[in-house]
């Protein structure tokens, strides 16, 4: 499977209830169809997924799904710290349309890496759909090592991972010995040039849900061999990168939109809004790369 290219880990968006708003989120998609984006990612930690029912989770994967309509992937969030769980919503993907899977890497119960690797497998074995493992160990509180991931990697239906350990030691020795056909993601959008520029072959982004023309374009231009188009976007969009995440993701990239008008609604508790000094910092980064309509 063809993973190259910039994918966005969208939002849930919530009207003033707090609930699914499932128009707003129509609007989206089109809006990053629009943009040239290659692929949307619903329900992972930036589709607040642990604050999800089961059936809004699955809800949110059926409606990316139908209104993508195959113009661009839809890799959908299915992971779960309950590996039973995580096969459920790794079935109801395949059997809404999704393209491929994201698991995150189990949380809180923080297994070891033969845990991590027999979690990996068994949900490979019970559901035959491409899977991207997501490793992501300032969320989970545990790091996938590289040594699992490459074991993972022969599985036949474990066709990458997205990287957001910021451990450029442990991403090299992934992409040096994985097979040629396994692909490595950016998890983490300030970290994308330089994984680009050792093999990664794009990014699942959080700050293309605001800008991603500019992301898709930093990514395809390394990708087309415009080495230095794509380090110029890669400053340019740098700041933007960082104020995303001033406070827990996805609280900042929620504000940011509704500063430009698009359907975001509040973070659900516990999360909340980003405070007075950190929304300053927000307008000011959008204002800066005229994102403000």
């Amino acid at each position: 499977m063809d993973l190259s290219g910039a994918y966005t880990a969208i939002v849930t968006p919530f009207d003033e209830n707090g609930e699914l708003d499932e128009e707003g989120l129509r609007q989206n998609i089109r809006f990053q169809i629009r943009e040239g984006i290659d692929g949307i990612v619903p329900v992972g930690t930036t589709g607040e997924s642990p604050t999800l029912s089961p059936e809004e989770h699955e809800r949110v994967i059926d409606i990316t799904v139908d209104e993508v309509r195959g113009r661009v992937k839809v890799i959908a969030g299915t992971g779960s710290n309950n590996t039973k769980e995580a096969i459920r919503y790794t079935r109801h993907a395949k059997e809404a349309g999704a393209d491929a899977v994201l698991l995150i890497s189990p949380y809180y119960n923080k297994p070891t890496q033969e845990g991590l690797y027999q979690h990996y497998k068994k949900i490979a074995q019970e559901v035959d759909i491409p899977q991207i493992i997501y490793n992501v160990p300032s969320r989970t509180g545990r790091n996938i090592e590289a040594e699992t991931t490459l074991r993972l990697s022969k599985i036949k239906n474990i066709v990458g991972v997205k990287e957001a350990s910021c451990n450029l030691e442990q991403i090299m020795r992934i992409l040096k010995n994985a097979p040629r056909d396994f692909s490595v993601l950016s998890g983490e959008d300030s970290w994308t040039y330089s994984i680009l520029s050792l093999g990664g072959i794009g990014v699942i982004s959080v700050a293309s849900n605001v800008a991603p023309r500019g992301v898709s374009e930093m990514v395809h231009k390394y990708l087309d061999g415009d080495v230095s188009g794509s380090r110029e976007l890669h400053y340019k969009y740098l700041d933007l990168f960082k104020v995303i995440f001033v406070e827990t993701n996805p609280g900042p990239i929620k504000a940011a939109m509704k500063m430009m008008g698009m359907a975001a609604g509040r973070p659900r508790l516990p999360l909340v809004e980003p405070s007075p000094e950190s929304m300053k910092k927000i307008q000011s980064v959008l204002e800066k790369l005229d994102l403000l309509r």
